[in-house]
This record gives C-alpha cells, sequence and structure tokens, in this order.
C-alpha cells in the first residue's frame, strides 16, 4: 500500500514537492529513532583501518558519525533522487568529512551516474534518476567543479559545472582515456566509485585511480556488500595498502534503520 501510495502523490504533486515530503517522514523517522537510542548511544559505524592498529584520524572521524542525524546533505541528495539518503546513510558519513569544506573549490568525480537501461549490469531499474547524484553534488559544492562517468553513454550530459565521461570500470584502457580528458588531469579532491558494484570492477578502478587523488583527497567505494566483506578485510589485511604508501584505507559498515545488504564503504584518505 505504502509504493502504491507513494506512486500516486508522485504523479500529481509538483516536481520536488513529492520528495520534500518523503524526506520530511524519513527525517520524522530517523529522529524518533535517534531519540529513542539517545540513552544508549547511537548506532555507530564499524570501522576496519588498515594497516591495522595505525589508529589514523580517518577511522576515528567515521567511528564518530551519528548515522540517524539527518544532514543538509541528506536533504539535497533525497531533493535529486539519489539513493546515498535513504536506501543508504552515506550522506551522514559524507557531511562529517566534507561539511566543512562546502565553500570550497573542490573538484569532484563520481563514477556511476544512475543508468536505467536494463540490458547493462549496472543498472539502478526504471526507477533510477541519472545523474541525482552529480546534481546533488553541484548543489552542495557551489563552487566545485563536478564530474561524472558511466558505462552508458545515453545518460552522458554536459550542465552547469557538470562534465560526464564514458568508462568502463573493466576496460584498463578506458579508464586512463577517462584520466587523459583535458580537464581531469588536475587531481581529484573527492572520487566516488558508485558504478558496477562487483570486487573485480571496484579493484580495477581504485588501480586505475587512486594517484589522481590530491593530498587530502578522499575516495570512496560505495556500496559494497555484506558478502564482499570478508574478502576485502582478507586483501586490505595481506599488505594490499602497501602499494599505496601515503593512504590510509577504512572499511566501515554502516548500521542502517532498513533492511539493506549492501550499506558498507571503503574510504581512502590521502595523507596531506
Amino acid at each position: 500500500m505504502y509504493e502504491a501510495a507513494s506512486e500516486v502523490l508522485r504523479r500529481t504533486l509538483p516536481s520536488g514537492v513529492f520528495e520534500d515530503i518523503r524526506y520530511g517522514w524519513w527525517v520524522g523517522r530517523a529522529y524518533v529513532r535517534g531519540f529513542g537510542s539517545a540513552f544508549g548511544g547511537h548506532p555507530a559505524p564499524i570501522v576496519h583501518e588498515f594497516p591495522a592498529g595505525a589508529a589514523s584520524d580517518l577511522a576515528s572521524q567515521i567511528r564518530r558519525v551519528n548515522l540517524l542525524a539527518p544532514t543538509a546533505m541528506c536533504r539535497v541528495m533525497t531533493r535529486h533522487g539519489s539513493d546515498k539518503a535513504r536506501r543508504h546513510n552515506y550522506t551522514t558519513v559524507y557531511s562529517a568529512l566534507l561539511g566543512e569544506l562546502r565553500d570550497k573549490p573542490l573538484r569532484i568525480l563520481e563514477v556511476g551516474l544512475g543508468t536505467n537501461n536494463p540490458d547493462l549490469l549496472s543498472s539502478m531499474g526504471a526507477a533510477g534518476k541519472p545523474g541525482a547524484s552529480v546534481r546533488g553534488w553541484r548543489d552542495l559544492f557551489p563552487r566545485g567543479e563536478i564530474f561524472g562517468a558511466d558505462i552508458d553513454r545515453d545518460i552522458l550530459f554536459d550542465d552547469d559545472r557538470i562534465k560526464t565521461f564514458y568508462v568502463d570500470q573493466l576496460d584498463k584502457s578506458a579508464i586512463r582515456d577517462l584520466w587523459s580528458q583535458s580537464c581531469l588531469r588536475q587531481s581529484m579532491d573527492v572520487i566516488v566509485e558508485d558504478g558496477l558494484h562487483t570486487f573485480e570492477a571496484n579493484i580495477s578502478f581504485l588501480e586505475g585511480s587512486l594517484e589522481r587523488l590530491r593530498p587530502g583527497g578522499l575516495y570512496v567505494v560505495e556500496d559494497i556488500q555484506d558478502s564482499a566483506i570478508p574478502q576485502w578485510k582478507e586483501l586490505l589485511g595481506n599488505g594490499y595498502p602497501g602499494r599505496f604508501p601515503g593512504f590510509d584505507f577504512a572499511l566501515a559498515e554502516l548500521p542502517h534503520h532498513l533492511t539493506v545488504d549492501d550499506n558498507n564503504l571503503l574510504i581512502i584518505r590521502r595523507r596531506p
């Protein structure tokens, strides 16, 4: 019944109003849950840091995040139709790590624009809104340059302060071609990998892109499946971070009020 009512409201209400109503419901529910948990503490991320025992500031920051506290980033991403703040609670983490930088001229690249082509493995289905997250980043960082990339050429677009490009995460030459674009040759402050959610694709793009990060910058792999956590822990615990000196790695499992099996992030920060 909830889904049917939501669809009626989506078709009836003016653009943006439905998203505001849904966001308001989400905020209310989150605050009720947050108030109820206040006496026992909010649910904290489970953070595995690599190298183990490094006690990095990155891991400490993530552990302090209140995953139930809605932020301005939550509202903006929800308004654009991104799943970073509803199906997931990533925006609480992004707010803690990037919130103080919102007036800075950051360079942000997100891989995975949200294709709704059912023939592609990375498809978000018919409800997907291509470009939702990059438009959200543009609103959140009014002085920022926002870039996106996707394997679906049909959803690529350019807009005010947004440029998007083709990439196949499993094709090393396509990754090199992406970074050879004239406007992408400068380093990035933030790289978000929200494309094809497979271990092989994650590793392929990471290895071809991590060095493109500026000192102090963040690289984030979103939507890691619960079932892939042991594989990531094994890789990261067996010396893999040593291939990238000067980077701190944190694998974060995020409790969520919804039952989702991919609410996990790999967050990497390049030391200043």
